[in-house]
């Protein structure tokens, strides 16, 4: 394929690309990686380790961006404009969007000839009702400023709601970010993260939800704004409970207070988020464990869930212990199924990409 103008390029699609395989580039700038796949049609996905080793059949990239703020609600087709519109938005998510818009410039680069699309996190959540994505600030910050809970994971959970499909669904996406999300009859109702990935449950290193009034007090007196962002993003969640690390794995193994008081902070507020998503559905149908926390510790779920008796979840501690994606770890005879999913984002972006650009 002859090389074009890349603006024209992302504009439409290349005349040739119906022809193409319906195989998609996805890629998933995380804020501590960048994972490449190559999604089938069928959902069979193919790790790539660059750009470089992309295979022939590919008839677009898919690029997850986490922030699509209040301009970005749907796929769009990257062309210069839309790149200068997403470097606009990096400061609403920078530990996300940051490497994000890094690797589309990058991708555009290495691979002109073919369209890149951005599919959003946050538009999954465009269907949270007023009443819970609204925060109660005045009027001139909440509509002229655009602060709103926006929510983000949304292509995780997208996909455990449509393979988990129930009337009121609970999706806990636990990894090195963490949100629970309200799903009704496939559609966000509510969730955990807000204007941007802080807010919350802890996390890996960012502390989820903090009274505002504590972060007045520190930059006021300890620290420089340079300093307390740093410390949101980096120096917080089970990494600052423990003092030591961010991955539940390494503090699984330990036997020490600081650890022990980690790992039960974190699955003390999952569950009551748990609790709080079941308010906004009215029941609750199913939860969800999904991503690396989630789909790997057994522990993890079983401190979640035993929190959870009074909306009917039980499981069984056989099945949890033993579980791999996917798999449903309810006891027999609980009212509430408890399933363990892989999480697949490549999926629905690759699937967004072949709508927008129909490739049927």
């Amino acid at each position: 394929m002859a090389t074009r103008d890349k603006t024209d390029a992302a504009a439409k699609p290349p005349r040739p690309l119906r022809r193409l395989r319906k195989r998609i580039l996805c890629v998933n700038a995380g804020s501590t990686s960048l994972k490449l796949s190559v999604v089938e049609p069928d959902g069979a996905a193919t790790a790539v380790e660059s750009l470089d080793a992309v295979p022939e059949g590919v008839a677009a990239v898919s690029h997850r961006v986490v922030h699509g703020g209040t301009r970005f609600r749907e796929p769009v087709v990257i062309d210069d404009a839309v790149e200068q519109e997403l470097e606009a938005a990096v400061e609403l998510a920078p530990l996300h969007n940051a490497p994000a818009l890094a690797a589309i410039k990058q991708a555009r680069k290495t691979l002109r000839d073919l369209p890149h699309i951005a599919v959003f996190d946050s538009a999954f959540h465009v269907t949270i009702p007023e009443e819970a994505s609204t925060y109660a600030l005045p009027a001139m910050v909440r509509e002229d400023w655009g602060i709103r809970r926006y929510g983000f994971h949304g292509l995780s959970v997208q996909w455990a709601s449509e393979r988990v499909r129930v009337q009121r669904l609970v999706v806990c996406h636990l990894g090195g970010g963490c949100s629970v999300t309200a799903v009704r009859d496939g559609r966000s109702v509510d969730t955990t993260m807000g204007f941007t990935p802080l807010e919350g449950v802890p996390m890996a290193t960012r502390p989820g939800s903090v009274d505002p009034g504590a972060l007045l007090y520190l930059l006021e007196h300890h620290l420089t704004l340079e300093e307390l962002d740093r410390m949101l993003e980096h120096e917080s969640g089970l990494a600052g409970l423990s003092g030591l690390f961010g991955d539940v794995r390494e503090l699984e193994a330990l036997d020490t207070p600081e650890a022990r008081l980690a790992l039960a902070v974190f699955t003390y507020r999952v569950a009551t988020a748990v609790g709080a998503m079941a308010t906004a559905l009215g029941g609750l149908d199913a939860v969800v464990f999904t991503a690396g926390i989630g789909e790997n510790s057994p522990s993890v779920r079983a401190a979640v869930c035993d929190r959870l008796g009074y909306l009917g979840v039980e499981i069984d501690d056989e099945d949890n212990a033993a579980a791999r994606p996917d798999a449903g770890i309810a006891a027999a005879g609980a009212s509430v199924q408890v399933i363990v999913l892989e999480a697949r984002e490549d999926v629905i972006a690759a699937r967004a990409a072949r709508q927008l650009l129909g490739i049927t």
